[in-house]
């Protein structure tokens, strides 16, 4: 038995070692193999911290008096959030490569029997992380909240980047 566990947790070791990726000029990034996150990011001494607070998405028509605005699906929602994290980064000169560690908040889609649409936040987060384009693959963790500040909001993200200074 103890073989076997030391056979495992050496497999496990060397499969993870095989997916680390170089990320942000010089960050490693372990892990996850084909699937768009990482396990796990260690970043060098010197480098500089950028904290993206948690946004959330734009609506997707200017909303009509007197009604709630309406900001569109879960993949909508996360589109607007990722294209606002971008020029947020952009701001601190830093891109989406730079990204290492995210959190998403979603909240249950009523289209969806209250369930958080995790297919249709990775629908949109794929198209800019862990792709050809972008193959940075941040820390991340997806979580189902409750509700966010803004009615029809169902998805918020914040993320910590970093870059040589």
């Amino acid at each position: 038995m103890r073989t076997a566990l030391k056979t495992l947790a050496l497999t496990l070791a060397l499969s993870t070692l095989a997916g680390a990726a170089a990320a942000a000029d010089g960050v490693k990034s372990i892990g996850a193999g084909s699937f768009p996150i990482s396990t796990s990011a260690a970043v060098p001494a010197g480098y500089q911290t950028i904290y993206i607070s948690g946004l959330t998405p734009d609506p997707v028509a200017p909303p009509v008096a007197g009604a709630a605005p309406n900001f569109g699906d879960t993949e909508t929602q996360a589109e607007s959030v990722f294209k606002k994290i971008e020029a947020a980064l952009a701001a601190q000169g830093a891109a989406a490569g730079d990204v290492v560690s995210m959190h998403v908040y979603l909240v249950g889609d009523p289209a969806m029997g209250g369930k958080m649409d995790f297919g249709g936040m990775m629908k949109a987060y794929v198209r800019h992380f862990g792709n050809a384009t972008q193959p940075n693959k941040p820390t991340r963790t997806t979580v189902q909240v409750a509700s966010l500040v803004g009615p029809g909001q169902l998805v918020e993200i914040d993320c910590i980047a970093v870059k040589k200074p």
